[in-house]
């Protein structure tokens, strides 16, 4: 399909009101404006975390590391995020641009930490849609093995050419809807965010209706919201690193801000929507799954580490029964496909925004004339994701899952960064009012405190060639070496990038004092 650049010359903008503070809008790009709404940036939002995916792979660990304190750490991963959250509505209601976490910190900071700030969200991406195309096939084939009965069926998933050849196909079918633009994708979203919503709303009804039927089970206790109860510090930080990657992706709201009804309010509004969603959804399945089955590691024990990397195929036939439990599998089946679609419009935009501020090669910034999608940004991060899973799973089974493991790092490194970018491109109107004062200086300067605290700790954890897989180079840990290699490879990147595009690396075309350009609402 034929594409088109239509970025507008440097410096042409669209007419705009100057709002307290600086000048609200963007660089207009051809994206499709007006395509979504309150609710369908809300769905965007928790389709992206993908939350029946996220439970299955995390509630066992979670429990492994804290036991009965799961929902308070749970609740604890949730306030940083909460608070980044804000920092996100403040900055999306002057500059409600798709670039979002590069252009913000390209304003407040410059053109170095914002290319770095942008380079973080799109390789985190990248990793998350390989796990994420990696995990919906693993499903695939196991639902079909369900189905049939037949355990050859299922064993398909083990011959890694079945599995690989499945996978490129999932990502292809992803990079298609995604790339047809946001009605595409919204209509899509409706239908698998609700079967997976409804199928945890079951799914905790019925561990409510078994609690105590098992000897496993545990009565609920208000101090399992009481995080100072977790045995140790160390054991606090581990299963708050793993709740806080329970709440990555709530942001891809806003990278379709160009394209949503009411650019500068209704993304903000529908990222806070989204992360109510999440908490409530993760506290509900927590606390019934703890009262009936208990997080200890034996039998059918959230913490028992035979069982932990994936909860609800343990839990499907005891709990909701044989014809009932086959819903589990389809919606983590649902959830992966679901967020290996929308996780495509948060890396896609971001790659299109540093391409129409020219820290990236100009071809990016071509958008479909019929879809209004940033097509080769999408199309190249759907090759980038099929080669990036393939090498991994032909190198080493190891390598990919340290790989994933690395991906706290770059979370905590651009949400940081981001909520750090609010207090400074904000720091003259925090005396103006109280409101001020507490939503664009005190939230995100706490949550980027709260996530650099994360990063820093994630970062001492990782030199250990205990955490991950167990491998190291050079005695030291595998993971460590990934999460830094990649952050400086990006480094590398940018010094190239320096040299092809001077005039952004000077500051000259998205600037720390010019105006933002803007889309009216």
């Amino acid at each position: 399909m034929t594409q088109v650049d239509v970025r507008p010359p440097a410096g042409d903008t669209v007419r705009g009101v100057p709002p307290q503070g600086g000048t609200q809008g963007v660089r207009t790009k051809g994206l499709g404006g007006n395509s979504v709404g309150l609710l369908g940036s809300a769905v965007i939002g928790i389709s992206t975390v993908a939350p029946v995916y996220c439970l299955t792979s995390t509630l066992g660990s979670t429990a492994g590391e804290v036991g009965l304190q799961m929902p308070a750490v749970f609740l604890a991963g949730f306030l940083p995020m909460l608070l980044v959250a804000f920092a996100y509505r403040e900055l999306n209601k002057v500059m409600p641009d798709c670039g979002t976490s590069f252009t913000w910190t390209v304003k407040a900071f410059g053109p170095k930490v914002g290319w770095m700030c942008g380079w973080g969200l799109v390789i985190a991406t990248i990793i998350v849609l390989s796990n994420l195309a990696g995990v919906a096939t693993s499903y695939f084939w196991l639902l079909a093995g369900e189905v049939s009965g037949s355990p050859s069926i299922a064993a398909l998933d083990d011959n890694k050419a079945v599995h690989i050849l499945t996978c490129l196909v999932l990502i292809a079918v992803a990079t298609a809807i995604s790339y047809r633009g946001m009605t595409a994708t919204k209509g899509v979203q409706y239908a698998l965010v609700g079967l997976q919503l409804l199928v945890l709303a079951v799914f905790v009804g019925m561990a409510l209706s078994k609690a105590g039927s098992f000897e496993t089970s545990v009565d609920f206790s208000w101090s399992w919201m009481n995080p100072f109860a977790v045995q140790s510090f160390a054991a606090f930080t581990a299963g708050l690193s793993l709740s806080i990657f329970m709440y990555w992706g709530w942001d891809a709201c806003l990278t379709a801000n160009e394209e949503t009804t009411g650019s500068a309010r209704t993304p903000g509004r529908a990222a806070l929507i989204a992360m109510l969603v999440l908490v409530g959804s993760y506290l509900a399945t927590g606390i019934a799954a703890q009262m009936v089955v208990g997080s200890g590691d034996k039998g059918l024990g959230l913490g028992n580490p035979e069982t932990s990397d994936n909860v609800f195929a343990a839990l499907a036939g005891p709990v909701m029964g044989p014809a009932l439990g086959i819903l589990l599998f389809v919606a983590v089946l649902a959830s992966a496909t679901a967020s290996l679609q929308t996780t495509f419009i948060p890396v896609a935009r971001t790659v299109l925004a540093m391409s129409s501020y020219e820290a990236l090669p100009a071809s990016y910034a071509a958008v479909h004339p019929r879809f209004k999608t940033p097509g080769k940004a999408t199309i190249v991060a759907g090759v980038a994701t099929g080669v990036f899973y393939t090498v991994m799973t032909l190198l080493s089974e190891h390598v990919l899952v340290d790989t994933i493991y690395a991906l706290g790092l770059m979370i905590c490194f651009y949400y940081a960064l981001t909520a750090f970018a609010c207090v400074w491109y904000f720091r003259r109107e925090l005396t103006s009012s109280f409101r001020d004062l507490v939503f664009k200086g005190l939230f995100p300067l706490v949550g980027g405190l709260l996530l650099s605290a994360v990063f820093a700790k994630t970062l001492y954890d990782m030199w250990d060639p205990a955490y991950g897989s167990g491998s190291a180079v050079f005695g030291v840990g595998s993971v460590f070496v990934i999460g830094v290699g990649l952050l400086l490879l990006g480094v590398v990147i940018m010094l190239v990038m320096q040299r092809r595009s001077p005039a952004f690396f000077r500051g000259e075309v998205l600037t720390k004092e010019t105006p933002s350009l803007v889309v009216d609402d």
